[in-house]
This record gives C-alpha cells, sequence and structure tokens, in this order.
C-alpha cells in the first residue's frame, strides 16, 4: 500500500524584531540601550563595574561602621552595599548612555531636533516648524524662557531663515521673549551634546500657565505650514526609550 506523500510543512515566518521603544518592556530598553551605546562607548561595560564597585564600597563602609560589627552589621553592610552598588551602574550607565547617543546624533540630518526630545515635562518641541529645499531646518521648543527657535544645516542659508521665522512668531506673540539657537560645531553654534542643558539655562522668562497662551496662539500659525516628515533612523527612534531609561521610570 503506497505511502501518502507527507504535507509540505509550513515555512515558519521570522519573527520580526520590534523597534519602536514605546512598544518595548523596560528590560528590553535598557538591553537595546546597552547595546547601541556599546557601539560607540567600548569601556562602557568597565565604568558600569568601576560605578558598582565604587558606590558598594561606599554603602558598605557607611553601613558596617554604624553598628561596629557583628554579624548583624556585615548583613546590613552587605545587603547596603549591593543596593548602592546598583544606583551608581545605573548613574553611570545612564551618563555614559547619553553621551555615546548625543555622539551618534553628531552630523545626522534631524540630529538637534531628537535631541531636543530630551527635555522634560514643561516643555514643547515642533520639529521643522521652517525648512528649505536643501535640507536645513528651524525647530521651536516652547518652555520657561518662552520661545526658542533651535537652527540646523548650513550657517549661511540658516540666517535668513531664522529671521524669516522669527518674523512670523513675533506677529503672533510680540511680547513673548524669543531666543535663537544654532547647533554645530563652529564659533557661536552650540553642540548637540550641550544642546539641552544650552535651552534649560535660557531662564525662566515666561509662567506656566502663560504657556499654553503661547501655545494656543501658534497653532494658528502652524496651520498654515506644510507637513513634512522629519528623517528618521536607528539612533533618533531609540532617543526615545532613552530618555525614560535616563528618567528612571
Amino acid at each position: 500500500m503506497a505511502k501518502e506523500p507527507k504535507a509540505p510543512k509550513t515555512p515558519k515566518v521570522p519573527k520580526i524584531k520590534e523597534t519602536d521603544p514605546t512598544k518595548m518592556s523596560r528590560r528590553r530598553q535598557i538591553i537595546e540601550t546597552y547595546k547601541m551605546s556599546r557601539e560607540t562607548d567600548k569601556r562602557l561595560g568597565l565604568w558600569m563595574l568601576g560605578g558598582f564597585l565604587l558606590f558598594g564600597a561606599i554603602g558598605f563602609v557607611l553601613a558596617y561602621l554604624p553598628f561596629g560589627g557583628g554579624t548583624f552589621g556585615l548583613i546590613i553592610a552587605i545587603i547596603v552595599g549591593l543596593l548602592m552598588g546598583f544606583l551608581g551602574l545605573m548613574v553611570v550607565f545612564s551618563r555614559r548612555a547619553q553621551q555615546a547617543a548625543y555622539h551618534r546624533l553628531e552630523g545626522r540630518l534631524g540630529g538637534g531636533a531628537q535631541a531636543l526630545t530630551m527635555l522634560r515635562r514643561g516643555w514643547k518641541v515642533e520639529q521643522m516648524v521652517g525648512f528649505t529645499k536643501q535640507q536645513d531646518m528651524v525647530h521651536r521648543v516652547v518652555g520657561p524662557p518662552g520661545i526658542v527657535l533651535v537652527g540646523e544645516g548650513n550657517a549661511n542659508r540658516l540666517r535668513a531663515l531664522m529671521v524669516s521665522e522669527r518674523k512670523k512668531h513675533e506677529r503672533v506673540a510680540s511680547e513673548v521673549p524669543i531666543h535663537e539657537v544654532v547647533v554645530g560645531g563652529e564659533e557661536g553654534q552650540v553642540p548637540i551634546s550641550k544642546l539641552v542643558r544650552h535651552v534649560q539655562k535660557l531662564g525662566r522668562q515666561v509662567k506656566p500657565a502663560e504657556i499654553t497662551d503661547i501655545l494656543m496662539r501658534l497653532r494658528a500659525l502652524d496651520a498654515q505650514r506644510p507637513k513634512v516628515p522629519l528623517p528618521r533612523g536607528p539612533v533618533p527612534t531609540s532617543m526615545k526609550g532613552m530618555r525614560g531609561n535616563m528618567r528612571g521610570r
């Protein structure tokens, strides 16, 4: 009796690796952040180990001395040392990962806009409110300093674009302070690695209640603009998940 031919096996469809940080688990975000940072910072593991040992040793000593020795004091000191060690490890990891992320964004189109996403609550970032055909762009940040126009691209072409954007914003928010920042490594420009800190140091010139009113005024201005998608890549999109890791959330 002839055997029936076996049915062909259904080919397994390979699982697509999730790359959106917002859909990743906390553990997965940390792992992916570490892998990306490790590509740029080869000594990341050593720095993390050093942070663990240093903070752990400090925690052990501070917890051991008050008890004056003994088994109970030793157990408490070990527990505190481990907790302090993990705290130090995460502090070092977040700092080094942040620097690695900024390093990867240097020279990338839209890198300044992605760096601005590291700003915390109380800040509203709008990417590419102004742009040119040569891919020069101006982003807008609304926060405690007022309105901050952040340009990236060719300095000569940006000059006219920044002036144009400033005039547009002054028409709808004439009494609001407007600051201009150009991203880059030349004189008078701000490197990506210092962009967020520079914007935060512009001071507090607008009250939180006034920010809502400013945003309402800017909606009419934005409604007249064409929507152009900001170029994305593996580094910029991962900054979203990395931002959560930096905050310890």
